[in-house]
């Protein structure tokens, strides 16, 4: 199975029924960080994952830089706590 940053467009924005799935679309999203929304945005205001940018009022996205950035993080993270476990 690839990556799921190897799926991911270059440049752009993503949604957050992208990044998170969306289990009620026909066919279902599949899930890039298989977390929940509540975690998300946890994680946000505590500075782990990347702020949205604001398309409109209601509108946010993330830019899929930022994403790839992160899925390399989180994968540099989990290599080294595989490598050293305490």
């Amino acid at each position: 199975m690839p990556a799921p940053s190897a799926t991911l467009p270059e440049t752009g924005f993503l949604r957050l029924s992208h990044i998170l799935g969306d289990p009620k679309t026909d066919p279902p999203t599949p899930a890039i960080l298989p977390i929940s929304r509540a975690s998300w945005w946890a994680g946000i205001k505590a500075g782990r994952y990347p702020k949205g940018v604001k398309l409109g009022q209601r509108s946010i996205a993330w830019r899929v830089e930022d994403i790839r950035a992160l899925i390399d993080r989180l994968a540099a993270g989990k290599a080294a706590t595989e490598q050293h476990p305490e």
